[in-house]
């Protein structure tokens, strides 16, 4: 199959979950000897890059800015597609789904949409922009040949608001325990003496709750001795934000911010970790979380559906937006010695086996072909 691939900013994967959704399946895609097109934005990937692991990528211009980068380099991707021969188009997002029909104006290609978050409820954006990603949710569920979402919740959520039947293909998890400790003695941390956050620093995220909740515990002497906390993640966009959790810890040489970290730095942040924790207000289904299960890290997640349904009855959580709750749970985890590394156990097993990329992209293979003989479940 010919499939071309827009909505991402690029690969290979610098951070977010779509950018490491998309990696992960175009590149076994393109192993299976399928024709693989990625178009990739400037100020993003490399422009001297113009194959990454089998994936052809398509550099493209946008303009930079908050409200504009997205959706410009978005148009000037769906308008090339009309002057290839693709078999498939898959959009990634609400946002760049606003455009999305632009190539349903080519009868013969075939177009696909993950519906990844409610992206609106993200407090960096403004009220119009929030009108314009409830349209692109519109779109990416009225327009396309066949919608993807994430979990149950999403299909749910989609079936019920505009009566379209969607696919559920879950993101997986790529990143493998590593048992070495070099990467940590940049930071000074060692083995199971850290509590870790990995995410992009942006409001929805909640942060600023956990910062809040571990200096209370410090304060009040709830910590074990030389326990930290540390921070994995930069801001998009959000500079004001990443500035207000630095003021929050200001003084606090317990709270370490790490930036963005990936490969083994990444893989022994979260394989060494003591617990995982992600506090949320809102989200697709976090690659994060997948990836600190499948290192047999013991999460916990705010309540909101779309971190408690990946785990499946098993984890810690507490009540999305709730400090308190937070630091009653935190140090609850910190009494449980055993039981916390017999949930991570628990929680490796469960992502070996849910969410494997090499089996989610057999899955979109499959819909593709159904989608290529007018069998996908909602297509139109």
């Amino acid at each position: 199959m010919r499939i071309a691939v827009i909505g991402h900013k690029g690969i290979p994967a610098l951070a977010g979950g779509v950018e490491r959704h998309v990696e992960e399946v175009t590149v076994r895609m393109a192993g299976q000897g399928h024709e693989v097109t990625a178009y990739v934005r400037n100020n993003y990937t490399d422009r001297n890059l113009k194959e990454y692991r089998g994936v052809r990528l398509v550099h493209l211009p946008s303009i930079g800015s908050k409200h504009l980068d997205a959706i410009s380099h978005t148009l000037l991707a769906a308008v090339h597609t009309l002057f290839q021969r693709y078999d498939i188009v898959h959009f990634h997002s609400i946002g760049p789904a606003t455009l999305c029909w632009i190539v349903r104006l080519k009868s013969r290609t075939r177009l696909i949409a993950t519906f990844h978050s409610r992206d609106y409820f993200h407090r960096k954006w403004g009220l119009f922009a929030r009108l314009f990603l409830r349209l692109g949710e519109y779109m990416i569920c009225a327009v396309p040949h066949a919608t993807v979402v994430l979990t149950r919740g999403q299909q749910r959520y989609v079936r019920d608001t505009y009566g379209k039947d969607t696919v559920v293909i879950p993101n997986g998890y790529g990143i493998q325990a590593d048992s070495g400790t070099s990467e940590l003695a940049a930071w000074g941390l060692t083995p199971q003496n850290y509590i870790l956050s990995v995410c992009r620093l942006i409001p929805h995220k909640g942060v600023h709750y956990l910062i809040d909740a571990f200096i209370q515990l410090e304060d009040e002497g709830r910590l074990p001795d030389g326990m930290r906390l540390v921070i994995a993640g930069s801001s998009f966009h959000t500079d004001e934000y990443e500035e207000r959790l630095h003021a929050l810890a200001r003084g606090r040489s317990r709270v370490v911010f790490t930036g963005t970290q990936s490969g083994a730095a990444l893989a022994q942040l979260y394989t060494h970790a003591a617990v995982f924790v992600q506090p949320s207000d809102s989200e697709g289904l976090s690659i994060a979380l997948l990836e600190a299960m499948g290192c047999g890290v013991a999460p916990l997640v705010s309540a909101i559906p779309e971190n408690i349904e990946p785990l499946q009855g098993l984890g810690y959580s507490f009540a999305a937006g709730s400090v308190q709750a937070l630091k009653a749970q935190l140090a609850e985890i910190m009494r449980s010695g055993d039981a916390v590394e017999v949930m991570g156990r628990q929680v490796r097993e469960l992502a070996e086996r849910e969410y494997n990329w090499d089996a989610i992209t057999e899955h979109y293979l499959r819909l593709y072909a159904r989608c290529l003989d007018g069998s996908a479940p909602g297509a139109v």
